[in-house]
Formats: C-alpha cells, structure tokens, sequence
C-alpha cells in the first residue's frame, strides 16, 4: 500500500484561520482530486468557504484551480480567470492562488510565465505537497513550481473533504496505458497504475461506516485494473466484492475502454445486486476509418457486440457513451457512419464534444484538421438526433415505478417548481414533486419509489406520491451535517459543467 506524502508538518495558520475554495474543471477523476486537496487544506488548518451555486470565483485566502487539460477551451478558460484573480490579490493582500491539474502538469513553468501572480504550480502526481507549498511561497515570497513525473501516492490515500454525506468516488487506478492520438491524459498522470483490492474495499469499508451508501468507482480505464499485478479478471472480482459490504446500496464505474471490456464484468454487473444496470461505454467514433486513427483498439462491430450482450443480460440497462466530432481527416461518410451507430445503440445519453486541437498530442499535428464550421454543422445534427433518441428511451417509462434516491444539486430549478431531485437506479435524473407534510419529505440520501408522469430528453418526472420512503444512513448523515455543521468538512467548490451531457 502507498504510503501518503503528507504529513501536517507545516504549523496550522494562525487564528482566525485561512479561508480556501477549489475551483474544478473536467472529469469525475479531477473532482476526487479535489476533495483531497480541500481535505489536505482542512488537515492544514485552513476553512472552506461556501461554495456558491454557480461555482463564483471570489476573494478566499487561498484560490486553487484544479484543471483540465482535455476539454475544450480549457487553456482559455484557466488564463481567463487567473487574469480576474490578478484585480482580486492586488486588492488583498497576502491572497494566493494555486494552479494544480493536468493543465499545470503539462503548462509548467508557462503558467507562471503568463500569470506571475501565481503562487503556486503543483502536478497531478503531487497533489499532497500543496500545504507545503504554500507555506513556502509565502515565506519566500516567490512562486512554486513542483512537477513529479512519476506517482507517488494514489489520491484516495489522502484526506478527504467529501462534497456530499451519501455518496463518494473511490479511485482504483491512476493513469492510462492506451495511445490514443487525440488524449494527453497518459503523458500527463503516467503508465496505469492499480491499487490491491484490499485496500480499495478497506476504504469503501469506511465510507459506508460513514453513510456513504453509493460508490463510484474511478479510473481512466476501470476495466483494466488487475494489468499491474497480472490478474485480468481483478475488475469484475472487485464489483462481485462490493456486493458483499452490507449498507453499500449502489455501486457504479466509470469510463471502461470498449477493447478491453469482458465478458465477466457483464456477469458481475448482472448478478451483483448493489452494482447498478448503468454503463458508459465511450464510442467515440462510428466510423472504423476514424477509429484506426483515433488508435482506438476496437472497430464499429465489436463495440455493438458488447452493447448486445449487455442488454441481452440487463435488459433495463441504461447505456451513455461519449463521441468525438471532426476529428481530424473525418469525412461525411464517417461523421454518417457515427449517427447510424448512434441510432443503432440508442444511448439513453451522450457527452458529444468537437473535436479541437491538444497541443502535444499525434492528432494535433495531423494535416487533415476540419474546418470548424463542418464540425459545428456535424455537431449540432448529432445533438440533434441522440437528443430525439434521449427522449424516445425515457418516454418508455412513462407510468414505470422507479426507485429514486434523492439528491443535493441536481436540481437546479427545484425551488421554483416545487420539486426535490434525486437519481433512479440507472442514474437517470428524476424530479420528484415535494409532498406538502414536511414529516413525509425526503432528505438527500433517502430512497422512495415514485411513478413516472412525464418525460424530457434529460430527465424524468414524477408529480406522483412518494412511496415506500425509506430513510438511510446516507440520509441520517446528510441530517447530521445540517445540525451540526462542520466547516471544515463541506462546500468544495467542484464546479465540474462537464460532466452533465454536453447534448443538452
């Protein structure tokens, strides 16, 4: 086991305490980064400020951006509010701001360079010196740039600020091991590296002893976990595992690779009863010319292949999927080839992205880029059709009982249609309307059944009676944190826009 770099050696700071919020983009990976970060800050001694609804970027003691290096616009969108950060330290002093990610892993020194006022650049693989590096900035007056190349402790064996009481992400591997032309993530966190699974249900362990009552688990290519000790079926040993923790209501994973993904974890998943009927199997591309220069390790074929015996063995399964537009050398023909795959797989949802240039990547040094107009026509046809496909599926629970564990945050609009939202087991989302006793209201973390009375393209309603509410440990800890508030252990700012289907 991987012993955590982090030891508060640095003196708590002095009273009244610094004040901290981490600004996140991308992917489920870097808000698990996150959470640690803002643990590692709380063990340090600082306090979280709020975070507000719209992730608003305001003038905390300690500002750190956790980045992105994949999603589009990322470069612009980190150098547009660093520049916003520059007006907020001149007007308070001792103010710092901390660049850490997959960005700063690849921009370095740059970073610093375009914004001097940075106090601190950190790596994906050094998330645990942030505290120290802080304190040496300030002492010295000079910024901080610490880039390790290589791993050198996996992300979930450090504190925790968890965003929410009932659910958490738990990280199995860190890295990736594929080459995918378009993707910096394998020269930005590494070689695949796997945790033992003994310490991964340990933590699991400890976190439904806590209330967590649903788990995610996490890797850049979930379905290869086993390949650094040799155990090839490790992944699908791990979910049948899970379904021995008692408490532990639903497990999840995220993202599996379509070349690696076997036929055991399609039998785990079916016979585990807390492993939920829900898959995101990135497609990428229908069109097998796009795949090979992509160098993605499967064709067209094999990816439906797997889709069929998924729901020949869940026939309830709900299927996401990822596609890229225009990229590079993509003709109509192609971009064709992707909607018939997209009509052939009914996805129940999509997170399509335009292709755009990653600097430091094969792809990115390609000769056939696509005008971007030809991919902004591409794009919105394909939105166009998952969109239509998106509703057809959730039309056909229309009048179904589901069981919906009630959530924080998915329902943006809740307050002014009188509804609380929460996630049917194939994480649909799910508004239910409130019923008007207050005893008879759901907290987050609870469960009930509801019956579906209406249907959009991104969620479903339910204006019926909540039945069978059943009131959960993940419930009882939500219920504890709002009656003794801890300061120190809530209100990460994970602003992570991403992760909602880019379709919608």
């Amino acid at each position: 086991m991987l012993k955590p770099e982090y030891t508060p050696a640095v003196d708590a700071p002095s009273a009244p305490a610094r004040s901290y919020r981490v600004i996140t983009y991308g992917c489920q990976m870097n808000a698990h980064d996150s959470e640690r970060i803002a643990g590692l800050l709380d063990q340090a001694g600082y306090v979280a400020l709020p975070a507000h609804e719209h992730t608003e970027i305001g003038p905390a003691d300690v500002v750190v951006f956790n980045t992105c290096a994949v999603r589009e616009n990322a470069d612009n969108r980190l150098y547009g509010n660093l520049g916003r950060m520059a007006t907020f330290k001149k007007e308070h002093p001792g103010m710092q701001i901390a660049v850490g990610g997959c960005m700063a892993q690849k921009d370095r020194d740059l970073i610093v360079s375009k914004a001097p006022w940075v106090d601190v650049v950190f790596g994906t693989n050094n998330v645990g010196s942030l505290p120290i590096l802080l304190e040496r900035a300030r002492i010295e007056q000079a910024s901080q740039v610490e880039i390790t190349e290589a791993l050198q402790t996996f992300p979930s064996n450090l504190p925790t600020h968890r965003e929410l009481d009932y659910a958490a992400w738990v990280s199995i591997s860190v890295g990736c091991n594929n080459t995918c032309t378009y993707c910096i993530v394998p020269a930005l966190r590494g070689k695949e590296t796997d945790r033992r699974p003994g310490d991964i249900l340990a933590e699991i362990q400890m976190l439904v002893d806590q209330g967590v009552q649903e788990i995610t688990l996490l890797g850049q290519n979930v379905n290869t976990y086993g390949v650094e000790f040799g155990d090839r079926g490790a992944f699908a040993k791990l979910l049948r595992a899970c379904g021995d923790i008692t408490g532990l209501e639903r497990v999840r994973f995220t993202s599996p690779h379509p070349a690696a993904f076997t036929d055991d974890v399609i039998e785990a998943m079916a016979e585990t009863p807390n492993v939920m009927h829900q898959l995101h199997m990135p497609l990428q591309s229908g069109s097998d010319h796009v795949l090979r220069a992509m160098r993605r390790s499967y064709r067209s074929e094999r990816f439906h292949g797997i889709l069929e015996r998924v729901r020949a063995a869940m026939p309830d399964a709900a299927i996401s999927t990822d596609i890229i537009v225009g990229f590079p050398g993509e003709t109509d023909e192609d971009f064709e080839q992707t909607l018939q795959a997209v009509r052939r797989s009914r996805f129940t949802n999509a997170y399509t992205f335009q292709y755009s240039i990653r600097p430091g990547t094969p792809a990115g040094e390609m000769a056939n880029q696509v005008p971007h107009d030809v991919v902004q026509e591409r794009y919105e046809r394909l939105v166009a059709v998952q969109d239509e496909i998106s509703w057809e599926e959730n039309k056909l629970l229309l009048g179904a009982n589901v069981e919906v564990m009630f959530t924080t945050g998915d329902g943006r609009k809740d307050q002014a249609t009188d509804r609380i939202s929460g996630r049917a087991r194939d994480n649909r989302l799910v508004h239910v309307r409130v019923p008007s006793d207050p005893a008879d209201r759901p907290r987050p973390g609870d469960i009930g059944e509801v019956t579906i009375t209406h249907a959009a393209p991104h969620h479903l309603v339910a204006d019926s009676p909540i039945r069978n509410l059943r009131r959960t440990r993940g419930g009882d800890a939500w219920q504890a944190h709002q009656d003794q508030p801890d300061v120190t252990s809530r209100a990460v700012g994970l602003g992570i826009p991403a992760l909602a289907p880019r379709s919608r």
